[in-house]
């Protein structure tokens, strides 16, 4: 089944990691994909992608970070591909350092690209699909929009601000009674090329959290969460769950654990390579980064609580159904039948 076929997806930071995953999942659902980044050899690349799966893809080269050049690739998104459907927000960018060695600069840029490119971004697809009333926008968020880490300073406090907004935003749509739908979807540690190209001041080459998961596994989620947006937040990997869960029983004892061992975490023993940055200029603008960053050996390609939360009711169900059987089965064991 492709419930997408036909539809007008737009995916900002469409050229790499998460953002490409998602495209070539759009893509095999023969959906009509927008995709918006700044990098035209990743761009190029990425439509190839979508058209091979079976898709229909359209470039549009944007800053998210400025509101104008994202309002005006919406325009001709709808002039060439029809109206727009789905709005998925993945793009973002980021400084791997601790806060004091980080310039007011830099924390700008990646506020304005990781931040407000997803305000941008939601305020564009709602103009646009409030008036028809119909619509569903997509938040590519993490397991750090509730629990902060050292060294992700500024990416922490994007995310954490994307929550509130989106929730903010929820909230207004559904005051209004308008069938707009708009949802979060909180990843785990991702193996996507970002830790070959953000800007990083670390010594030692920076790594995700272990475990590591492949961005399809990111890009199958967000996909559900677009034909399904009726939720207001998805949990993606056991190790998202773990942490959100951790932080509300046990908030200090977190700080304690990542304060000895978040720094380490987020290092491997290699030297940090120099010259590479999407900061500022995108990185793909000659190389084509693709999907995948550099720990395939070390990711997980599937997650047992994704298909837990994509079958959600069915489980319920189950379990109610088997915990009715067991009351059942109890009763009549207290009343002498068995």
């Amino acid at each position: 089944m492709a419930p997408l076929r036909g539809r007008v997806v737009v995916v900002t930071g469409a050229s790499g990691g998460v953002g490409r995953a998602v495209v070539r999942e759009l893509g095999a659902q023969g959906a009509k994909v927008a995709l918006i980044a700044r990098g035209t050899t990743g761009l190029g690349a990425a439509a190839v992608d979508v058209g091979t799966e079976g898709g229909t893809a359209q470039v549009y080269e944007a800053d998210v970070a400025d509101y104008e050049q994202v309002r005006q690739a919406a325009e001709r998104i709808e002039k060439e591909l029809g109206p727009i459907n789905i709005w998925i927000n993945t793009a973002f960018s980021s400084v791997f350092a601790k806060f004091a060695d980080i310039s007011p600069e830099e924390f700008e840029r990646t506020t304005a690209v990781t931040y407000l490119g997803y305000v941008w971004g939601t305020k564009v697809a709602l103009d646009l699909m409030r008036p028809r009333n119909a619509g569903a926008i997509v938040q590519a968020g993490s397991a750090l929009a509730h629990r902060g880490i050292p060294l992700q300073s500024a990416y922490c406090g994007a995310k954490h601000a994307i929550k509130g907004f989106t929730e903010s935003v929820r909230t207004e749509l559904m005051a209004d009674g308008s069938e707009v739908k708009i949802t979060l979807v909180q990843l785990p540690a991702l193996n996507t090329p970002q830790f070959q190209w953000v800007l990083s001041k670390l010594r030692k080459h920076p790594q995700p959290v272990p475990p590591i998961y492949q961005p399809e596994v990111a890009a199958r989620a967000i996909v559900y969460a677009a034909e399904h947006p009726e939720r207001k937040e998805y949990w993606v990997g056991t190790s998202t769950v773990a942490t959100l869960l951790a932080q509300k029983v046990a908030p200090a004892l977190v700080d304690r654990y990542l304060a000895r061992t978040g720094v380490e975490s987020q290092q491997t023993e290699e030297e940090t390579p120099s010259g590479v940055s999407n900061l500022w200029e995108p990185a793909d603008e000659d190389t084509d980064y693709g999907a995948h960053g550099t720990f395939d050996r070390r990711s997980h390609k599937r997650s047992p609580q994704l298909w837990l939360a994509q079958r959600r009711g069915p489980v319920l169900l189950a379990l109610a159904g088997g915990g009715a059987a067991a009351a059942a089965y109890a009763a009549l064991r207290r009343a002498g039948r068995l």
